[in-house]
């Protein structure tokens, strides 16, 4: 990804870097921090989907007087340290963009009305194409960056970390004017899971989705005046320093707490809510000399809610029910709605994905994320769990047990090798399921004490290691080796046992050898791969005692860190970026981000599993929001959404909603319960 800069370019300083400027767009084309000039920040044009309509600073506007786009301005004037354009758009409006460097990059964009009318803006978006791409692991994590935005009225900001956590980070700051949501174009099945897309920083999108981010205002320009948005961008050392520098109205304790309980907030402005299930109680009775007082939220029903934070900025707040309410109303929904019951023998003992909107159960239509395996298995670990506790029903016993026999005889071949379901056999191997195989009859066994259970999960891993695993990042493997070797030991079977712990420390030993490499999955590289890489170091040094595996949990923390970033807005905070499942797992079919998804709580096991050594109040604190914001996924009648497609747009079409197919989000649910018993993390 070396900046291949095709037009010819001007240059802007601004602090330790620079931005490269399109000589016949004033456009910034890459910036480029001095102490890291292979790193990009900015998308560039060598990549496919990256076209000059998609260029920093251009954008789209739709008022009542009609449509249009800027990119090339009608007037370009450089001067030493600054640059202006000026756009002439034929709905009425002349857009000035001023750009000048120095300590910071400046930016401002006013929108100025030429007619003798008011002119309505009902969308407006300006181009951020941040470079939240991954080509592969080694390449991302030396030249990419994960972008991290939060739109939020007033308090709004952007920032581009790298990927590998470590160099500058490049963070916009908004200084005036407000940012009320976030759109994402190029998004489709011709870019794929690779490529985040285009960033588009929405002024408003009401005209496209009036809904989103607790709804989007229009703003009215009044004949001869203007509309003003400004921002600057500048390099920061830390993510800490440049929260710090974006002066916060407010400070939330938590963002999802469960119904009964409060959320404290530190704010320089008056709170209020929409809803009338929230109250706002003042715990100060004045403001402090420096403005600040604490106020507390409680809800009297579970739900999301938005926060209104002075007339400018707003957040999203989630009151929950309790865990076990939650799985117990999970459960009896799958039993009412996800089993299959008009299928013949243990194919009907199934679990399967359902439309919430009719409850009519989906079949797979040859789509490997919609089958009766693979994912879909989280649902019967969840449940194993749910019955290890004593939350099931008798009828709820039975559908696992009837579980169990439908996966030996349709998820396992004879030779313990997985199919993705029971209608799909492709040749493929799919070794991701193996361990969640594994992990849902050893399960069993330590329940019932059962040998066959013992047995098959034993026989799974070996099978999985002779295909391979051990150099494929599966997620779930090292929880399941060192479990199934424990009972293994229990059982008297301690040479079995040692095996599979020599074969998962043989696979951590693989894995420093290799570096930045991690193998391609069904993506080039994401956090549900950084996180089994660390977990397999954290049981590897477990298991040994080896400090070369906690140096390799030091090394690679930062590169699962900067997947995340510290929005306070429960679907933000600490949840890792991952921007494809809408499309693999929902009915819409539809791109984008997903905030939060399922596989975000694996960051929070990681966190909760860390070595003494390597553990921190920061991580620590990041164990039970992550967990808690994936809650806001499972409703009141035990239904769910597998994704919540979160930016306002995704090229063109209103997002910001919840798939209706209930399908592969009960894993949180189950990762909560593991690291309930086994870490003593503490159920909401």
């Amino acid at each position: 990804m070396n900046s291949l800069l095709v037009d010819e370019t001007t240059t802007l300083y601004f602090g330790a870097g620079r931005a490269a400027l399109d000589e016949a767009t004033g456009a910034p084309l890459q910036f480029t921090h001095s102490g890291d000039e292979r790193r990009e920040y900015l998308l560039t044009r060598r990549l496919s989907s990256h076209t000059p309509d998609h260029s920093w600073g251009s954008g789209q506007i739709i008022t009542d007087a009609g449509a249009a786009r800027w990119q090339t301005p009608d007037e370009l004037q450089f001067t030493d340290g600054a640059v202006s354009a000026t756009y002439r758009m034929p709905v009425g409006l002349t857009l000035i963009v001023a750009r000048t460097g120095g300590d910071t990059l400046r930016e401002r964009y006013s929108f100025r009305n030429d007619t003798d009318h008011d002119i309505v803006i009902r969308s407006a978006g300006i181009q951020t194409p941040f470079a939240d791409v991954y080509s592969d692991s080694e390449s991302a994590l030396a030249e990419a960056v994960n972008a991290h935005v939060f739109t939020a009225g007033a308090w709004a900001w952007a920032y581009a970390q790298p990927m590998s956590g470590d160099g500058a980070i490049l963070g916009l700051t908004l200084t005036e004017g407000a940012l009320w949501s976030y759109g994402i174009e190029s998004r489709n099945p011709n870019t794929s899971s690779n490529f985040r897309g285009h960033i588009v920083l929405n002024i408003t999108d009401h005209a496209r989705a009036p809904h989103a981010f607790g709804g989007q205002p229009q703003m009215t320009v009044p004949a001869g005046g203007a509309f003003d948005l400004g921002w600057e961008l500048r390099w920061f050392g830390s993510v800490e320093e440049f929260i710090a520098q974006t002066a916060p109205p407010a400070a939330f304790e938590r963002l999802a707490a469960p119904v009964g309980e409060e959320i404290r907030v530190r704010t320089r402005m008056p709170l209020s809510a929409r809803s009338p299930q929230i109250q706002i109680i003042d715990e100060d009775d004045a403001a402090a000399s420096d403005g600040w007082r604490t106020v507390r939220l409680r809800a009297t029903a579970p739900g999301s809610h938005w926060i209104e934070i002075g007339d400018s900025s707003r957040t999203e707040v989630l009151f929950h029910r309790p865990v076990e309410e939650i799985v117990r109303g999970r459960i009896d929904y799958i039993l009412a709605n996800q089993r299959p019951i008009e299928r013949p023998g243990t194919l009907r003992s199934a679990f399967v994905p359902v439309d919430r909107r009719t409850g009519l159960r989906s079949y797979a239509n040859g789509w490997f994320d919609w089958s009766d395996g693979s994912e879909r298995i989280g649902m019967a670990l969840m449940m194993q769990r749910a019955q290890r506790r004593g939350w099931t029903t008798i009828e709820a016993d039975s559908a696992l047990a009837e579980w169990a026999d439908f996966a030996r005889e349709h998820l396992l071949d004879a030779t313990l090798t997985p199919r993705r379901g029971s209608f799909l056999k492709e040749d493929e191997i799919r070794l991701y399921d193996m361990p969640w195989l594994t992990l849902f009859f050893i399960d069993r066994h330590r329940t019932h004490g059962a040998v066959a259970d013992l047995d098959l999960a034993a026989g799974i891993l070996r099978r999985g290691f002779e295909l391979g695993i051990g150099e494929y990042l599966a997620i779930g493997l090292p929880e399941a080796v060192v479990k199934t070797a424990d009972c293994l030991d229990a059982a008297g079977r301690g040479p079995e046992a040692n095996e599979l712990r020599r074969l998962l420390v043989e696979s951590a030993t693989h894995y420093i050898a290799s570096g930045n490499r991690l193998p391609f999955h069904e993506v080039s590289y994401e956090q549900s791969m950084v996180t089994p890489l660390i977990e397999l170091m954290v049981f590897a040094h477990r298991l040994t005692g080896d400090d070369v595996f906690l140096a390799a949990v030091r090394d690679r923390l930062p590169w699962l860190r900067a997947f995340a970033g510290p929005q306070q807005h429960v679907r933000l905070f600490g949840v890792p970026i991952r921007h494809w499942d809408g499309y693999w797992f929902g009915l819409h079919r539809q791109w984008g981000d997903v905030f939060p998804h399922h596989w975000s709580s694996l960051s929070a096991a990681v966190f909760a599993r860390l070595p003494q050594q390597l553990r921190s109040p920061e991580t620590d604190a990041l164990v039970r929001p992550i967990l808690a914001a994936n809650l806001i996924s499972y409703f009141d009648d035990g239904s769910a959404t597998c994704a919540f497609v979160f930016p306002a747009t995704v090229d063109g079409e209103s997002a910001h909603e919840a798939d209706p197919l209930v399908n592969d989000q009960d894993w949180p649910l189950a990762i909560w319960l593991e690291l309930n018993e086994s870490e003593s993390v503490e159920l909401g």
